[in-house]
């Protein structure tokens, strides 16, 4: 970014060509420096979690008194409270937008965002212009909280929050999945290096002309949205703009064209957007706001409230005549009316009908006896002008029981979608439907422990290799994300397209390893003979070095088909680098050392697990491509500690390979200037990093070779098992 200009000087982090990027992009403390740091007394690997660590958020909602929470919830849309009045005397439409919030930030591209942990009560997200006065619906909810306590998080009552609205106002819900699980500090997500919120005048993430393009893993178009401005890209009122706009982040959160014109339409069947007065006369956001205000942002004056006088963003009017109850009526005055370009009292670009006839006006927000315009953003008219969007919003139109189905459906997805497999869903109104994007595993079988052990016995002995059982494994298991908990081994889609042809995975190698795998497994599944493969391999490569360890593997995987795989999802899941095999697909903006840490935060790992893990599988030769950078031993096969030893070994020095572009390092005698290693940046980060080293260092030491491969198994054991939500 030019810090003058505020213009992006680079592409996508991992394939953009503009200088390197810091992944994790700003932090809350460029935004508030004044901020009290209470990061201060999480180190040491303290957990802020005031409910411990051991506390179980499932078995907690599977206790509560499901139908008293939400006649609470429904008894609350309509109790309308002086600090903050319903709009229409209902809360309905605050709520969904909240919830819609929540689950909105989800993209696919990491897995990051979404409603899991209860990311919007912090910083940054609880001060995102996006987000403005959402802070008032949490603060609604806080009694309820309060009664309920421990057995309702606030990641699942974001949710069935705004499924109770829509409830509680006629429209259609497709279920309720319970058991997510708070967090209590902002989550490290990248949300990217702007230095400008949307509402300063920041542009598009997206500019063809300047050869922009969204950056992965972001989905939003602008720092601090959700998805796209609804006044158009950059504030351009361009309803085609816009659909390319809509099209791409949409996608970036898994919504295809249908499901994005049903949640646009549905979630604008109800309520309205607020700006009655430039957003300059209000307060600051909440993060920002005086102590007194104990957590408000924006608008806080009462009789501004009290007249209805909010802005949040700047777009004034409601979408239909019947803001509070589900209806049609969003696309009948959408295709029944031209539309007009105008501008709100707070001077936000929005849409009016052309000589609308009085039923199709709306009720005033604050007085049902007065009627006004409805609006639609410019958001709203792509879905009339752009061909694509154009054709479904007609189908909706002319079939109102198909939107009424695709509403609910991808209202459900939108909630869901960062939840993963549906054994994780909990409570009394889980869909009984198996949904594709669920990721569909049938149940496997627990064979005998003769089973396991004959077949550990012949994959030893079938001449595979220790490194090609290894990285069979791991090409199987390593795709999870604990994120929005997808990928894993379950299912063995390593097997299946798209993961079978993943460059990473050396796919000729992998069909050879996998054919005879499935040759020999007998009655087991494939999902756990690959485990059980790479975890024989691992005690053989102990073995070898004259070392006994035991790796426990969980059986009872199934195996998915093709039929239970949307091949297209997955595309997202393949590593651009795994630093644990040594594999880059092209030099990156991102330090390819940063995308191991990334992937090892993904992994769930801890900084002693990603370096056991790391240093074991250079010993076992486990690279992609079979190159031997980070291989620093004599014995590549063997469970070792060679790497650490020889990494630290100062009788060696390390030069950078000219012809890599700083990815590459060459290891020489220091005496003899003989070459004896090659090494990458993710290998040497092991030395440079005064962390890292420390680490490595503790792994060299003489009589710690027994705490190395504990630590190694146990991490490997938990790549392993990560996906396995069923042994809960």
């Amino acid at each position: 970014m030019d810090m003058k200009t505020g213009e992006l000087d680079g592409k996508c982090p991992f394939t953009g060509e503009g200088g390197s990027r810091p992944l994790l992009g700003r932090t809350n403390r460029d935004w508030w420096p004044e901020t009290s740091n209470t990061e201060l007394l999480n180190q040491g690997g303290k957990s802020p979690d005031p409910l411990g660590d051991d506390f179980d958020y499932v078995e907690a909602f599977n206790t509560l008194d499901y139908n008293a929470l939400k006649a609470d919830l429904t008894a609350l849309m309509t109790d309308s409270q002086d600090w903050w009045p319903a709009d229409y005397g209902h809360y309905g439409p605050f709520f969904i937008r909240m919830t819609w919030h929540a689950a909105g930030t989800y993209r696919t591209g990491d897995g990051r965002g979404g409603a899991g942990s209860g990311q919007q009560r912090f910083a940054p997200l609880n001060s995102w212009p996006d987000n403005g006065n959402l802070d008032k619906a949490r603060r609604l909810l806080w009694p309820i909280k309060q009664k309920y306590g421990r057995n309702i998080s606030w990641a699942d009552l974001l949710v069935l929050a705004g499924n109770v609205a829509i409830e509680s106002m006629g429209g259609p819900v497709f279920g309720f999945g319970g058991g997510r699980k708070d967090v209590f500090e902002p989550e490290t997500v990248y949300w990217g290096t702007e230095e400008a919120w949307v509402d300063t005048g920041a542009e598009t993430r997206i500019q063809p002309d300047k050869e922009w393009d969204l950056e992965n893993p972001l989905a939003a178009i602008q720092m601090g949205l959700i998805y796209v401005n609804p006044e158009g890209p950059g504030g351009n009122p361009d309803p085609l703009q816009s659909a390319r706009d809509m099209r791409t982040t949409f996608e970036r959160m898994a919504m295809n064209d249908e499901e994005t014109v049903a949640l646009t339409a549905g979630g604008h069947a109800f309520g309205k957007a607020h700006g009655a007065a430039p957003s300059d006369t209000f307060g600051s956001s909440p993060e920002s706001e005086v102590m007194e205000l104990q957590g408000f942002g924006w608008l806080n004056d009462e009789e501004e409230i009290a007249a209805g006088n909010i802005t949040t963003s700047g777009i004034e009017g409601s979408w239909s005549n019947n803001p509070t109850s589900w209806s049609h009526d969003y696309f009948r005055l959408l295709f029944k009316y031209d539309y007009e370009l105008s501008e709100s009292p707070a001077g936000a670009k929005l849409w009016t009908p052309v000589n609308p006839d009085p039923e199709d006006m709306a009720p005033d927000a604050r007085d049902p006896s007065k009627k006004v315009r409805t609006i639609m953003t410019t958001a709203d008219m792509a879905l009339k002008m752009d061909p694509e969007y154009a054709k479904i919003s007609t189908r909706f139109l002319e079939n109102p029981e198909q939107l009424d189905d695709a509403f609910a459906r991808a209202w459900f997805k939108l909630c869901h979608r960062d939840m993963g497999p549906k054994v994780r869903y909990h409570g009394p109104e889980v869909p009984s439907e198996d949904l594709i994007w669920q990721d569909p595993v049938p149940a496997g079988s627990t064979p005998s422990d003769s089973a396991v052990a004959d077949f550990k016995a012949a994959i030893v002995g079938s001449g595979l290799t220790v490194s090609e059982l290894v990285k069979a494994a791991w090409a199987s298991a390593s795709t999870y994300r604990n994120s929005d908990h997808r990928g894993g081994a379950n299912g063995a889609r390593v097997r299946l397209a798209p993961q079978k042809d993943w460059a990473a995975n050396d796919p000729e190698e992998l069909g050879k390893v996998l054919a005879k795998i499935d040759e020999l497994r007998g009655d087991l599944s494939m999902a756990d003979a690959i485990v059980l493969a790479g975890a024989a391999a691992v005690e053989k490569a102990a073995a070898d070095a004259g070392n006994s360890v035991s790796v426990n593997v969980t059986t009872g995987r199934g195996d998915a088909t093709d039929e239970h795989t949307d091949a297209e999802s997955f595309e997202p899941l393949e590593p651009f680098a795994d630093g644990f095999r040594n594999y880059l697909k092209t030099k990156a903006s991102v330090k390819t050392e940063d995308m191991l840490i990334d992937k090892a935060h993904l992994l769930g790992l801890s900084i002693p697990e990603m370096t056991a893990l790391v240093g074991g599988m250079r010993a076992l030769g486990a690279n992609s491509g079979n190159t031997a950078h980070g291989v620093f031993t004599d014995r590549a096969g063997q469970l070792t500690t060679d790497f650490f030893v020889n990494l630290l070994d100062m009788s060696v020095k390390w030069a950078a390979d000219e012809s890599s572009d700083g990815e590459e390092f060459v290891g020489t005698d220091r005496k003899t200037g003989a070459m004896k290693y090659r090494a990458t940046r993710t290998d040497l980060i092991f030395g440079s990093n005064s962390v890292l080293r420390a680490q490595a260092e503790v792994f060299a030491e003489s009589g710690n070779e027994q705490l190395f491969l504990d630590t190694f198994v146990s991490a490997w054991t938990k790549v392993m098992d990560a996906d396995r939500f069923d042994l809960a």
